[in-house]
């Protein structure tokens, strides 16, 4: 079941504000624990709350703090365009600290108004997909002829799909209600049977403004009727001609744009609106500055009730046009209308297909965004202490920097303290000393236990005790040594040392897990469009069957730890049934000792990489497969193949590469670039973290 929908739309003006008071209405039926959040809101002045957003909130009781309901105006979208993301990250961070509340949020996506639309499809499609929610279309029928409707409803879908963005349903919303019944129909010919369609014709109750939104568009001064500005204009007419033939005009709810000194026009409009035989009339606007005369105004004055008298500076010509271009909203003040929009919604969408969809749903993938937030949410539920053995590197120093700001590890760097902390300084780095520990292993408390310890685990190994005395002195071997007798939980070295040093004490006193021979890694690729695990690229050279069979047996635990469901794909240069050499052998029974020690994993191999990864290539080599065009867990034959795929693919897709993480230790030793960046280090800190906690 999935836990939120993003409602969404690709032009102004859809009234998917219908559909979201509506999906709202329809939550809080089963559960009181409904969130609300539209990340990009329409106003722009900080001294004013979002009405649209308040309306939602107030209406409904919701208990979201209005400052948690959205991310950014969309001004600062705009500003920031060129860090999309940074957008995103901002917006998944808000949006899950919303969505643990709740036991369901609707999405609701920004509103398509002033420049930058483009952009801002993208930015909908990116924010749904991130915050794995599900598309529900609004499309709009208003001054569309029902082809260009179908068109516009077909297009957005498969906008969205070209995105990877998962898409419910499909509402045509202000359709001409004598054509509701052959669009909803033949909406449901053209688009996949699985997909909500629901049509909702056009309701003049909603699009009309009241004389308040005409008053404040118009920037006009109520001279009277100030308790009638709920009225509603459904029309709008001039009044330049003679009386009797103005009196013809009138129709219900109508708003009446004359100069001020047209009395007989006013007089007219008021007995109209109290005469049994006229419809209601809803106000008055006088234009151009002039205002009745007085004896007008002293008669108007006597009426018991007045509908709404409106005065503004504006000549007719140009009050009448900025009157045309208003867009009604539903605000809190006007609850008729959230109600009207609640009925129409109940009334036109299938509620029942609707909540099966929901119950059903289940969002494929993880985006890198989206992973890279949940890596550092998991870290932060159990904090570990984390041992960095090279703590005079700069590029170390600035990684813990941002763990410690973010309060997700315990850090203990290894080096000369005073080196350390002029390195801080001269950083101008803010990082508080106290918040670290700091040890030289030469002049530490546990020196002479460390020394004594690897002297009792490696004296087979003819290791004297001035051997592991000055063995300890090394910051590798002293970082294992704390994580070997607890001191630490992890450790993560290797921006300036080489693989063989960081992980050579591990090998010799650390050692694998029980039933685990092999030592290996993995990379979490974080492409555009997903997050795959890449294995083994860093340590074993040419693995044999039985320790490739392991290798993948370790990704497939490393990938559903870390949320990502084991699809297994043992690359090779053919796939299926189609190659034979001693490579191809190789991984086929490697493949073949993973199937029988684990019935359960999916597994395909020996599979080329374009079938494995490539929907389409990976039905027409391998039909029927659960695998392929599919893969999750990617398992190169060597080393060769798999450390240049892994660059390979990082370089041309701009995919960033989190890792190499090992597998196969007793506890948690991870190894780094030494040309890492200080986000590869921040990164691999994370993860040692999360491997830490099922220690």
């Amino acid at each position: 079941m999935t836990k939120n929908i993003f409602i969404a739309s690709a032009e102004p003006y859809t009234g998917k504000s219908v559909i979201a008071f509506g999906m709202i209405n329809m939550l809080l039926a089963k559960t009181q624990k409904v969130g609300y959040f539209k990340p990009i809101i329409a106003q722009d002045d900080p001294n004013k709350k979002d009405e649209h957003v308040e309306a939602m909130l107030d209406y409904f009781s919701l208990p979201v703090n209005y400052e948690d309901a959205f991310a950014f105006t969309r001004q600062e979208m705009l500003h920031q365009s060129e860090d999309s993301g940074g957008i995103i990250n901002t917006i998944i961070s808000k949006y899950k600290k919303l969505e643990d509340n709740y036991d369901f949020t609707v999405i609701e996506g920004s509103d398509f108004l002033g420049e930058g639309t483009a952009f801002e499809f993208e930015s909908n499609a990116l924010m749904a997909k991130n915050l794995g929610a599900p598309v529900l279309i609004v499309v709009s029928g208003k001054n569309k002829t029902a082809s260009q409707l179908f068109k516009s409803a077909i297009n957005i879908y498969r906008n969205f799909l070209l995105r990877d963005v998962q898409v419910l349903g499909v509402v045509a919303n202000m359709v001409n209600p004598e054509e509701a019944d052959r669009i909803k129909q033949a909406l449901s010919n053209q688009l996949p049977a699985e997909l909500l369609i629901a049509v909702i014709p056009t309701e003049t109750g909603l699009q009309s403004p009241t004389m308040k939104e005409i008053t404040l568009a118009l920037g006009g001064e109520v001279l009277f009727g100030t308790e009638l500005l709920d009225n509603q204009v459904d029309n709008f007419v001039t009044g330049a001609m003679m009386l009797p033939n103005f009196l013809r005009h009138i129709k219900d709810n109508l708003l009446i744009v004359t100069p001020g000194d047209r009395g007989d026009i006013i007089i007219g409009a008021l007995q109209a609106n109290l005469s049994a035989n006229y419809p209601k009339v809803a106000g008055i606007v006088l234009t151009a500055g002039s205002l009745p005369d007085e004896p007008i105004i002293k008669l108007i004055e006597g009426l018991q009730t007045i509908i709404p008298i409106i005065a503004v500076q504006k000549g007719t010509f140009e009050t009448t046009t900025t009157i045309g271009g208003i867009h009604s909203k539903i605000t809190i003040e006007n609850k008729k209308k959230i109600a009207l929009a609640i009925e129409l919604f109940e009334k036109y969408v299938d509620i029942k297909a609707l909540d099966d969809k929901i119950i059903t749903f289940s969002y494929q993938g993880i985006t890198p965004h989206m992973f890279q937030y949940q890596l550092v949410k998991w870290a932060k539920r159990d904090k570990k202490h984390i041992v960095l053995p090279e703590g005079n590197d700069e590029r170390i120093l600035k990684a813990v920097e941002k763990l410690i700001t973010q309060d997700i590890v315990d850090i203990t760097l290894l080096g000369d303290p005073i080196e350390i902390t002029n390195s801080i300084k001269r950083l101008g780095l803010n990082l508080d000393i106290n918040s670290l520990k700091i040890h030289n292993p030469a002049h530490s408390a546990h020196y002479s236990d460390y020394v004594n310890t690897l002297h009792e685990l490696r004296k087979n190994k003819n290791v004297n005790l001035e051997m592991a005395r000055d063995m300890m002195t090394d910051v590798s071997y002293f970082g294992t040594m704390m994580v070997y007798k607890g001191d630490a939980d992890g450790m993560v070295s290797g921006a300036v040392h080489t693989t063989q040093h960081t992980i050579r004490p591990a090998l010799q006193f650390v050692k694998t897990k029980p039933g685990v021979s092999v030592v290996s890694s993995i990379f979490f690729m974080c492409l555009p469009e997903r997050v795959a695990i890449f294995g083994d690229c860093a340590v074993n050279p040419n693995p044999t069957a039985q320790q490739l069979a392991e290798i993948a047996i370790s990704s497939a635990e490393s990938s559903a730890k870390f949320g990502i469901e084991p699809r297994i794909a043992m690359l090779s240069y053919s796939s299926g049934t189609s190659g034979e050499g001693e490579d191809v052998e190789r991984v086929r029974a490697a493949t073949a000792i993973v199937k029988a020690r684990h019935p359960e994993l999916k597994i395909e191999g020996p599979i080329q990489y374009d079938a494995a990864v490539d929907p389409l290539v990976g039905k027409q080599k391998l039909p029927g497969s659960e695998v392929a065009g599919r893969a999750s867990v990617l398992i190169f034959p060597d080393l060769n193949t798999g450390n240049n795929t892994y660059k390979a693919v990082q370089r041309e897709t701009g995919a960033l590469a989190i890792g190499p993480m090992l597998q196969g230790l007793n506890k948690p030793i991870n190894d780094l670039s030494r040309g890492c960046t200080v986000d590869d280090i921040f990164n691999t800190v994370v993860i040692t973290a999360i491997q830490c906690q099922d220690i």
